[in-house]
């Protein structure tokens, strides 16, 4: 059996075109030309170990979400930052800072309507773009995230998202699921209280973390289906925030 990273994705959506452009893959529909488009981000999570092939950017479920994303309306962005151990949150922040620049430089994106949407470890990834979240961000989403620092990791406290809210922040998306990692959960706890009202909430009873591959059932599909619908939705409202 494959290694639970390599299962397949939970959704068979059409698959896009993918172009490499260092460390940006970008997916798009078949054919697509003509004005600009919104773009989703996606920031894997970790840390992963050094050398471990395939990276994240060849994983099922990355290019299962890019295809859903180019399916979508929209281009979809994944990356490749450098998360190996907990102290590298830092190193990886300008990882994704840099992978953000290059997404919204690219042909064909609206630089204006941009999402990110970061999973599981990679998640803590986001404070500093809660924080101080710029104009053209219209919408953060979250999938079996680490919201705060789990103990025993040693991460800074710039990298506590649920200590990182603002007000008015941008949209967000919070899916979690019901088998959590048990350190996750308070933290996860935490961004509720603090995002407040606004948060979109999907919840995953009966899934368990990385369940966009792990479990393909009905309620897997759902949720990721609803995830990327929310996305493209607050990408393409006109009212941004």
């Amino acid at each position: 059996m494959p290694a639970p990273h390599m299962q397949p994705f939970v959704l068979s959506p059409e698959p896009a075109d993918r172009e490499r452009r260092g460390t940006i893959d970008v997916h798009t529909a078949p054919g697509s030309s003509g004005g600009r488009r919104p773009v989703v981000v996606f920031v894997h999570g970790g840390p992963i170990p050094p050398g471990m092939e395939p990276g994240p950017r060849d994983w099922p479920t990355f290019l299962g979400y890019g295809a859903l994303a180019a399916a979508s309306g929209l281009i979809g962005v994944t990356i490749e930052h450098r998360l190996r151990a907990t102290t590298d949150y830092p190193v990886a922040a300008k990882d994704v800072e840099s992978a953000v620049e290059q997404a919204r430089g690219l042909d064909g994106v609206d630089p204006d309507a941009v999402a990110l949407w970061f999973f599981s470890g990679g998640s803590l990834l986001a404070a500093d773009w809660l924080a101080a979240p710029p104009p053209w961000l219209r919408c953060v989403a979250f999938t079996y995230p680490a919201l705060t620092p789990p103990p025993g990791w040693g991460v800074e406290s710039r990298f506590d998202v649920a200590a990182s809210v603002t007000s008015p922040s941008p949209k967000l998306l919070l899916t979690r699921v019901g088998h959590e990692f048990p350190e996750f959960v308070p933290g996860q706890d935490a961004f509720v209280a603090a995002a407040g009202p606004g948060l979109e909430i999907i919840e995953v009873p009966d899934g368990q973390h990385g369940f966009d591959s792990a479990d393909h059932t009905e309620q897997s599909r759902s949720a990721v289906t609803r995830a990327m619908t929310w996305v493209a939705e607050a990408l393409h409202s006109p009212s941004g925030r």
